[in-house]
Formats: structure tokens, sequence, C-alpha cells
């Protein structure tokens, strides 16, 4: 088993990977792909939460 921090990078990698092969994601798509990657990295409900502020924030500033 590794820890969090591991499974929380790797996760953030995994997001970044999708999001690179589908530029045009909607912000629904990338709800569902933080759940996804919470679920398969096996992240706690207040990781998955810091996931998905972290993926928004990102986002926004892809737009800006």
């Amino acid at each position: 088993m590794q820890p969090k921090g591991d499974q929380l990078k790797k996760a953030i990698t995994f997001i970044s990977e999708k999001r690179e092969q589908n530029s045009g994601i909607t912000p629904a798509q990338l709800i569902r792909l933080v759940d996804e990657a919470a679920l398969q990295f096996d992240l706690s409900p207040k990781d998955g939460e810091f996931l998905l502020r972290f993926v928004k924030d990102d986002n926004s500033q892809d737009t800006a």
C-alpha cells in the first residue's frame, strides 16, 4: 500500500493525461473524471474534494 500523498499525485497525473487526450472536456465530465480517479486511487473524501477544487481551479486558468 502506498502513502495517500502518492495516490493523490497519481490521481492528478491521471486526470491531466485524460484532459490532454480530450481538450474539450466539460465541467460535468471533469467531475465524473475526478470521481473515477478518487475510486481508482482509493482517495479519502477529503482528498477527493481537494482534487476537485484543484482541477476546477486549473480549469478556470485554462480559460483565462
